[in-house]
């Protein structure tokens, strides 16, 4: 590798921390969904997932969001708890869940899609006016990372 490319792939990999260390304060804050009721970004993506699907499993869960079973599982636990999602037993399965939206958690799938809706809109625009393969490039280059970090994960 010649030191130009290494100097692009050291800026490439500074540029995703800082994204990534923006994306965590983001996740960090909560989102009012109703009058007493704020949910991190984790769980109010967990219920956006569920209400887009319909239903979704545990394992699904985890699969979406690149988390494992067990993590998955306790984010689902607490919107359990908080009235969000029911759980119940899979037709087809003695072990598994079937998860979907209470009607507080439609409520807040509502309030998540009216808050999200204008920076998602701003975003999608953004990313329309770039060519088609320059968006294939990144999704390639994310891709690449996206493997090394699981080979890191899976080595612990």
């Amino acid at each position: 590798m010649d030191s130009r490319t290494h100097d692009s792939v050291d800026a490439l990999i500074r540029h995703l921390l800082r994204l990534l260390n923006k994306l965590e304060r983001i996740e960090k804050q909560p989102i009012r969904v109703a009058d007493g009721l704020d949910l991190s970004t984790k769980e109010i993506h967990t219920v956006e997932a569920i209400g887009e699907r319909g239903t979704m499993n545990v394992t699904e869960v985890g699969a979406h969001f690149g988390v494992t079973k067990g993590a998955a599982s306790q984010r689902i636990s607490r919107l359990v708890e908080r009235g969000l999602v029911s759980k119940r037993a899979a037709a087809h399965s003695n072990k598994e869940f079937e998860l979907s939206l209470t009607e507080l958690g439609w409520r807040a799938f509502q309030a998540h899609e009216h808050f999200h809706g204008k920076a998602k809109a701003e975003l999608i625009e953004r990313l329309r006016a770039l060519p088609r393969e320059q968006l294939e490039d990144v999704a390639v280059v994310l891709g690449i990372m996206e493997g090394v970090m699981n080979e890191r994960l899976h080595e612990q």
